[in-house]
């Protein structure tokens, strides 16, 4: 336990005991029977012995990924969005793809990814609603960007704080600017151009929309 804690930068003697301690004293242990617990030991350093395989490959894989990402064009792109780390960088250009008339709109895309909402009618009802079947795993890695890039976004940051302010949920105001950047990075990606806050920012500024109230003279909330 001492060398897990080391490990992981929580090498404070102090502390490592006391976590040791409240480990020991948590409750009585279910069973002192050793035909439970000898086997059940066996298992678990199988396990670990199995796992450690596991994560050797998958670091490996996670090289190769960076290797092959920074070998494509349009890696400066993907990996220049706010918030966009070496995992979400490459997921977000697979999510593209390099055929850039694959998709002849923002909405095309946003539709093929599920950030696109269906709106349905029937009679005089009316109703929108998130699309549920759809390519899970690429609509989880905009969700995730997304909310990442309020981190390094002011403009993002302050549209989410907008939502909010009207009463949406967290989710609905990360839909929300799901949809919003959607456009924004089709926009780049049809036009091979990595994304540029400060023009961005600009270009607000020269619209004036609501959401200019909430991003402070220096373009900060």
């Amino acid at each position: 336990m001492t060398q897990f804690f080391c490990s992981h930068q929580a090498g404070r003697k102090s502390a490592i005991t006391r976590r040791i301690q409240q480990i020991q004293e948590a409750g009585p242990p279910l069973t002192r029977d050793k035909a439970i617990v000898v086997p059940a030991q066996a298992l678990t350093c199988a396990l670990i012995a199995l796992l450690k395989v596991v994560l050797t490959q998958l670091n490996d894989f996670n090289a190769k990924i960076v290797t092959v990402f920074e070998s494509i064009p349009d890696a400066e792109l993907f990996s220049s969005l706010p918030g966009a780390d070496p995992h979400l960088a490459p997921r977000l250009l697979v999510a593209f793809g390099a055929e850039r008339d694959r998709f002849s709109s923002a909405q095309a895309f946003m539709s093929y990814v599920s950030i696109a909402p269906v709106k349905e009618e029937s009679g005089k009802k009316r109703w929108v609603h998130w699309r549920w079947s759809c390519p899970i795993f690429l609509r989880q890695t905009f969700v995730e960007w997304v909310n990442q890039s309020r981190r390094f976004s002011p403009w993002a940051q302050a549209f989410y704080q907008q939502q909010k302010r009207a009463g949406k949920a967290h989710q609905t105001a990360i839909r929300a600017l799901t949809y919003k950047w959607g456009r924004i990075l089709w926009r780049c990606w049809q036009d091979s151009t990595p994304y540029d806050e400060q023009k961005y920012l600009a270009a607000l500024a020269r619209k004036k929309p609501p959401l200019i109230n909430l991003l402070g003279a220096d373009g900060k909330e």
